[in-house]
């Protein structure tokens, strides 16, 4: 038995030797009747918050107001939670108040059938109010009760809704879906960073394509990012992009990234074409579309939309880095030596490379330049990219040069020769500053 299992039901067993009802809880039901390792065990009970502390003193009270208690155990969090019915839900989040009651009110208060299922630990009897066994036998996600009031109690349920249907691989039931569609403008009650933890789960979801949909079609992606619906119906070279308008491009991108890209990549996939749009144009001369400057326009775009959805500042530089560098995969071939290493030594390269592939992919099947840059790896793998340096600032200042912009061009200029292979001493470094002298 996995540790964190042994240990929950070590928490358990005290609460129910204390003569306390005591279920594990939601998700780790769910995903032990699926087949799964739950990553944690939540446990629901009969105890109330004192109740609890006093069996478990180092207990921390993180949510005891709502009837929720932190356990540590063995260095694992456990979440220990009394049964409770909720009051009013004021600011579309949480409850005024709470109500400790029965198992089956605690059910009927939670967000979706299959997260509704309690088991006793003791006999791994489940425990199932609301009919969730029934919906995971025939995959579908519904909404306990009125799928609106349970969206109107907490908004952050409609993120949830797209996010369970992807990661489980479930339907939405129609009225549930239908009431994620209508209560859609309920999510600007909702603070952007839990907005942002919830879509950054769904882009780094294998299934993140589908969820890319469900939140355009639900109309949930005009409180993320509404600038993709701008991307529907702008069309593309047909020479270039056979695959249709930009939202299909990027869709199929998304589709085509591996199953565990880095949240960046994910973000660049999804954002790498956003300033096609208000860059559109048609050259009539040569009856073409075309938009130029897009990835200029598109990392500004990008930088906006992600400081809005306060990602942290390596993320949304990195992010933007690739927007505003893809197209010039197009020109690797005739950069100079010393460019292309350069191309090649920035910390987003390898999430590029994979963001060029996914393109060109998606797109016209071009593979040339993606192949010449990783030949370009194998060949300079026997030394680094970016070489340390051959002379310093302060080597210039012994030579009797007085400090300024000037070194910046020099040292510059001299690494570009190293990286040419054209100085490759220090002797010879030096010699090259006398000429420039």
């Amino acid at each position: 038995m996995p540790e964190i299992k042994a240990t929950a039901n070590k928490i358990a067993r005290r609460l129910s030797d204390a003569g306390h009802v005591t279920y594990f809880a939601g998700g780790c039901v769910r995903d032990l009747l699926l087949g799964k390792e739950p990553k944690d065990y939540d446990i629901a009970t009969s105890a109330t918050p004192d109740e609890v502390i006093a069996l478990f003193p180092k207990a921390d009270p993180i949510g005891a107001h709502f009837g929720v208690i932190l356990v540590r155990e063995k260095g694992l969090p456990f979440e220990i939670a009394t049964f409770r019915h909720d009051g009013s839900y004021h600011d579309g989040r949480h409850p005024d108040s709470v109500t400790f009651s029965t198992p089956e009110e605690d059910a009927k208060r939670r967000d979706f059938t299959v997260n509704g299922l309690f088991q006793k630990p003791e006999t791994d009897e489940i425990i199932d109010f609301v009919h969730g066994q029934d919906d995971l036998n025939t995959h579908t996600l519904r909404a306990i009760g009125d799928p609106q009031e349970r969206f109107q109690e907490d908004a952050l349920r409609l993120m949830r809704a797209i996010r369970f249907a992807i990661t489980l691989g479930f339907k939405i039931e129609q009225k549930t879906w239908n009431a994620v569609c209508d209560t859609a403008l309920l999510l600007e009650k909702i603070s952007m960073e839990r907005i942002r933890d919830e879509f950054s789960q769904i882009l780094l979801s294998p299934n993140r394509a589908r969820g890319f949909d469900l939140l355009t079609e639900s109309g949930l992606m005009r409180y993320i990012v509404p600038e993709i619906y701008d991307l529907i119906g702008c069309e593309q070279p047909p020479q270039w992009h056979p695959e249709g308008d930009v939202y299909t491009h990027t869709r199929i991108m998304l589709d085509m990234l591996d199953d565990q890209p880095t949240l960046e990549l994910a973000l660049g996939v999804l954002l790498h074409d956003i300033g096609k749009p208000p860059t559109f144009t048609y050259d009539e001369a040569d009856d073409r579309i075309r938009f130029n400057g897009h990835d200029r326009v598109g990392a500004e775009m990008a930088e906006k939309i992600l400081r809005t959805l306060k990602y942290s500042n390596k993320t949304v530089e990195s992010a933007c880095a690739m927007v505003s560098n893809h197209m010039n995969f197009m020109n690797v071939q005739h950069m100079r030596t010393a460019k292309v290493k350069r191309f090649m030594s920035r910390p987003t390269f390898e999430d590029e490379m994979e963001l060029h592939r996914v393109d060109c992919a998606s797109s016209n099947g071009f593979t040339e330049n993606y192949d010449f840059l990783r030949g370009k790896q194998k060949e300079f793998a026997a030394e680094p990219l970016i070489p340390e340096p051959l002379i310093t600032g302060k080597d210039l200042i012994d030579l009797g040069m007085k400090p300024g912009p000037e070194f910046k061009a020099i040292l510059t200029a001299i690494q570009t020769e190293q990286l040419e292979g054209k100085i490759n001493s220090r002797e010879e470094a030096m010699a090259y500053v006398k000429t420039q002298k």
